[in-house]
Formats: structure tokens, C-alpha cells, sequence
């Protein structure tokens, strides 16, 4: 019906009434009757969109709204997809779920509908983080991998994200195929289920738990580089971590305490799954406003750091003490800068820095991480947005031996040290970081004095992201009209500074100031890149998971204050182009 209703060009209000009349659980039905024409029209005028990372959106009634229908519809696609690949489907799925409303219950409909198709699945018997569900498909060798999770947006949402073979998050290729077979399904409310239980019972469905937990962690055990440093500096470090009623608590505190890191404050609140998330306006780590609690508690126990996670632990946000006691949140850039400097020097000075060593990070994510590795004959290399692009340059990597692996960070508070998981791990960098700071205590300094270390040495870089919220049908016009504006009538000059190169990933073209044209060899995406005659830089891209449309801007200059004005300058001529 879903797909029928959209070729067929039915109205909102028709494919509203479909649903109106089918046999929905009651609570849906009840919140389609509740529905004005506002919430009518934005829950029906589309549906669910695969993104950057699978789908995304507000739980309720609705083609493009989350519930058990919309997952039901998106299962079957990817069960019908892996019907494609012939017996590996019989490699199976590795299923994992957050803390959210539904979580559970979407993830046990989805190992359903893939054993109605003779597809076994592994399933977590509790909530568990991101990154340990990209473990898990690699550990059992499975041939696809399901994350039901919102990651760190507000309560009232949650999402799908659909994995590959290698434990990124599903390719291109795969996912435009997925989207193929979910548009042939006519009608959303003819895909019924087999009985749960009894696929339990023959084994169809698995039921897996600590055992994957503690594979997880000894390999965790292999991210900390310098032993004897933590052993020295570590112990008395005081930490604080919120993993914000996420996932992230059992195995984040577990991950900490076997590293050797003794001074460990949770805040125990939030320690406790809460898909209402209520001690928190948004459960997003990229936020000063989720560190709230964190402050006070560290304000208690003297802590030198807060770190937290999100609901599904693979976003990180770092907040350090000022010498006036107060709490400093750094950004996703600075926290990308202080671990890529630490791990080059880390393996430089004991000797083990490979000669092919290379790095990956998106193409918004700041240039400072590239002159970072220059400087240590270290390769970097740039990527779409989207942690599965630095999944495949893994891959690739590992193929070919052409390169070795140290570290990829998207600005978006994501990072990746080893890849034994394939997509953004933030245990992994929680336990990194607090090594990082480990290191600056044993030279009397903070983490702080380290990002300022790094800017004396390098320069001083200032990013920024403008996210503009443009939501429903005509958000989306309006977000495709600005990127219109910005390909046919671009500004010349930002700040007064000439724009000496245009990138954009959509036609895959690279534009000189002087009019030379050259091929980029990225997938296509819909993103330009402008970089100015001094080394700064804009871009504008639409989000993959969210009605936005994001405006990056960086700044590189010779003070922290110059950079800063010219971010400043950037803003607001954004904003008037933008009307």
C-alpha cells in the first residue's frame, strides 16, 4: 500500500484513511484519530528514507513515522534482499537494540519477519551499544546486522540501522537495493508474523548475551597504548562518566576499571535505562546542557573530566576542568585533534608508527587532524559523511595491505582506534581519551592545555556547525531550493577571502577560482565544499537522518580571536545568502 499509494500519487489524506481503516493496534489507531491536518500531513506525506545511516524518525502513527508497521515494512525489504544472496542468508542477522520505547519490541519483530524467511538471528537478551553490535556481526560471521536505535536524538524518536558483512554500517549499493525491494511491497499491512516463541524454541531465532560481552572486552583491552602510564598517572585520574540511561554503562564502567582507571564517578541517575531520558532535555553528548549533572557531581568529587555517551555509546562527548573549576566541553574537532596527536606520538616513541600508517575522517571534520598527520609522515585521507565511507577505507585497507589503520573521527563527536568494530565506538574513546589525559598529568598539564599545546604547534582552527531545522514537506523543498541557490548563484568571496577551489560531491566536480574543472572520484552526495585563499573552509550539506540542512565553517588563523571573527563573519553571511 505504502508503495502502491506513492505511485499512484494518493494525497496524505488517503493513504491516511487506509490506515485509518486497517486493523491497527490500538494505540496508533488512537493517535490517528487524535491527528490535526499539520501532524496528519507530515506523519503520511512520505515515508521512512534511508539516510546516512539507515532510518530515523518519530515514534507514532505513519508512513513516515516509526512503528511496528514502518519496521515490519523495512524487514521484509531486507529480508527479501538477503533471499537475493542466496545461502548466505543462512550466515544470518545479529540484532541489537538502545534503551528507547520500542526498542525491544522492533528488534523482536525484525527476527521474526527474517525467520519467516528462513533468515537465523542472534539477538541481544538486553540492550547493548552500537558498536558492540558491529563486533558481534563480525564475531559470528553474520551476513547482516540490525541496530534499532535513535542514537542521540530526543526521546520521542527512534531508528534502523541496517549493517553489512564487515560491520559498517550498509553501503550505498545495498542500501539503494533495500529501498528497491521495500518500494515493491504493495501493501504494508499484508506482511503478518510467525510465532516468535516457537522460532526461539527450534533455535531460529538466538538468543546471545555475556558471552559476546566478553570477547568484546578483551578486545578493548588492546585500544590503551601506553600501560605503564596509565599504571603511573591513571589511577588517580578523576573521571566522571554519564552514559545518559543509555547503553553505554555496563560495558564503558567495565571497559575503565580493567584499564586500570580507579577514580571512576558514574552519575548514577543516569545510569539507569530511561527511554524518556528524564533528567535530560536531549541525551546528546555534543550538548553542554546533557553535562548538567555531570558538572555537579564533578564539581563534588573534584573530577579532572566528564565524559559521556549516547543512548547507543558511539558518540562521546569530553568536558575538562579550568584552572577556576569550571568544566570546558570540547568539541568534536578538538577531542579528534588531542587523540590522533596522542596516538601518532603514543607509537612513535615506542617505535611502532607503521610506515603505511593512514588515518580517515569526514570531509567536514577539521583540517587540523590533517596537518597533524603530515607532520608524522602519516597519510590522511578524506570521506563522505557517514561512518561506514571510513569502514570501507578499513577494508580496503586490510585487503590490500596498502595502508594500516591508526584512527578515524567524524567532527560529530565519532571515532574509531581499532577496527575490530566498523563504525564509531565510544567505549573505545572513552578509554582512549582518559589515556590522553593520563599522558598530559604525567607533563603536569590537562587535556585543555593539550588541545592549546596542539594549536601553538599547528595553528589555530575554529569550526562551527550551523544546523537550520526545515521540517515536513516543505522543509524539504525549502532544503533543496538553498542548495540550489548555493550551485546557481554562490557567493564569490566569504569574509572577503577568495574561494580558490569548489567541490561539489554531487556532480563529483572540483572548480578552480580559475575555471579548471576536475573529476572527484567520491560516491555522489549531496555536499559543497567552498575552500578559501587562507586554509579556512565552508560546507553545506543536508542531513541523512534529520530535517536539517547543515552549514559547516571552518577558520584558520594565526589566534584564537582571528579565527573566531572570521567564523563570526562566516555565520552571518551564510545567513543573509540563505534569507
Amino acid at each position: 500500500m505504502i508503495t502502491k499509494a506513492l505511485e499512484d500519487n494518493m494525497s496524505y489524506n488517503e493513504i491516511y484513511e487506509q490506515w485509518l481503516n486497517a486493523d491497527l493496534t490500538p494505540d496508533l489507531h488512537k493517535e490517528l484519530l487524535a491527528m490535526d491536518e499539520k501532524t496528519k500531513e507530515d506523519a503520511f506525506y512520505t515515508y521512512l528514507e534511508f539516510g546516512t545511516a539507515g532510518q530515523r524518525g518519530l515514534l507514532g502513527a505513519g508512513t513516515n513515522r516509526m512503528n511496528i508497521y514502518t519496521v515490519r515494512l523495512t524487514t521484509e525489504g531486507l529480508a527479501r534482499l538477503m533471499d537475493s544472496k542466496g545461502d548466505a542468508k543462512k550466515r544470518g542477522v545479529a540484532i541489537a537494540y538502545d534503551s528507547r520505547h520500542f526498542s525491544k519490541e522492533f528488534a523482536m519483530e525484525t527476527a521474526t519477519i527474517l525467520a519467516d524467511h528462513g533468515i537465523p538471528s542472534y539477538v541481544y537478551d538486553s540492550l547493548r551499544p552500537t558498536p558492540a553490535l558491529s563486533f558481534t556481526i563480525r564475531e559470528l560471521n553474520t551476513l547482516t546486522g540490525v541496530m534499532i536505535t535513535a542514537s542521540h536524538n530526543p526521546a520521542p524518536y527512534n531508528g534502523y540501522k541496517v549493517y553489512g558483512e564487515d560491520g559498517g554500517q550498509m553501503p550505498p549499493e545495498d542500501a539503494a537495493a533495500l529501498t528497491e525491494y521495500i518500494r515493491q511491497i504493495d501493501d504494508i499491512f499484508s506482511i503478518t508474523l510467525g510465532d516468535t516463541e516457537k522460532y526461539i524454541a527450534e533455535g531460529m531465532i538466538k538468543i546471545i548475551g555475556e558471552d559476546i560481552d566478553a570477547k568484546y572486552l578483551k578486545n578493548i583491552e588492546t585500544v590503551t597504548i601506553n600501560h605503564d602510564l596509565i599504571n603511573k598517572y591513571g589511577r588517580d585520574l578523576n573521571i566522571v562518566y554519564t552514559p545518559l540511561h543509555g547503553t553505554g554503562e555496563m560495558l564503558g564502567r567495565r571497559a575503565l576499571a580493567t584499564a586500570g582507571f580507579e577514580k571512576i564517578a558514574v552519575v548514577e541517575e543516569q545510569a539507569i535505562p530511561d527511554p524518556d531520558f528524564s533528567t535530560v532535555k536531549s541525551p546528546n553528548p555534543e550538548s553542554q546542557a546533557a553535562f548538567a549533572m555531570s558538572e555537579e557531581l564533578g564539581r563534588k568529587v573534584g573530577a579532572d573530566m566528564l565524559v559521556a555517551t549516547d543512548p547507543d555509546a558511539d558518540r562521546i562527548g569530553v568536558e575538562v576542568r579550568l584552572p577556576d573549576g569550571s568544566y570546558q566541553p570540547l568539541t568534536g574537532n578538538q577531542i579528534g585533534a588531542v587523540l590522533a596527536k596522542y596516538i601518532l606520538e603514543a607509537h612513535k616513541t615506542a617505535g611502532t608508527l607503521p610506515a603505511n600508517a593512514a588515518m580517515a575522517k569526514s570531509i567536514v571534520s577539521t583540517e587540523l587532524v590533517s596537518h597533524i598527520a603530515e607532520s608524522y609522515n602519516v597519510e590522511m585521507f578524506n570521506v563522505l559523511t557517514g561512518f561506514k565511507f571510513i569502514g570501507e577505507k578499513i577494508h580496503a585497507w586490510e585487503t590490500t595491505g596498502e595502508h594500516t589503520y591508526m584512527f578515524g573521527f567524524e567532527e560529530s563527536f565519532g571515532y574509531l582506534i581499532k577496527p575490530f568494530v566498523r563504525d564509531k565506538d565510544a567505549i573505545q574513546a572513552m578509554l582512549l581519551i582518559c589515556e590522553v589525559a593520563a599522558y598530559y598529568r604525567s607533563l603536569g598539564k590537562t587535556l585543555y592545555d593539550g588541545i592549546q599545546d596542539i594549536y601553538a604547534e599547528y595553528g589555530f582552527f575554529v569550526e562551527k556547525t550551523l544546523s537550520v531545522t526545515l521540517e515536513g514537506s516543505t522543509g524539504k523543498e525549502q532544503i533543496a531550493e538553498i542548495m540550489g541557490k548555493f550551485r546557481a548563484n554562490a557567493p564569490e568571496k566569504f569574509d572577503g577571502l577568495e574561494i580558490l577551489l569548489t567541490e561539489d560531491f554531487k556532480e563529483l566536480t572540483a572548480t578552480s577560482h580559475s575555471g579548471k574543472v576536475e573529476k572527484l572520484t567520491t560516491p555522489p552526495s549531496d555536499v559543497l565544499k567552498y575552500h578559501l585563499e587562507d586554509g579556512s573552509w565552508i560546507a553545506v550539506r543536508p542531513s541523512g537522518t534529520e530535517p536539517k540542512i547543515k552549514f559547516y565553517m571552518a577558520a584558520v588563523a594565526d589566534t584564537e580571536a582571528q579565527a573566531q571573527s572570521k567564523i563570526d563573519h562566516f555565520e552571518k553571511e551564510i545567513t543573509t545568502f540563505i534569507g
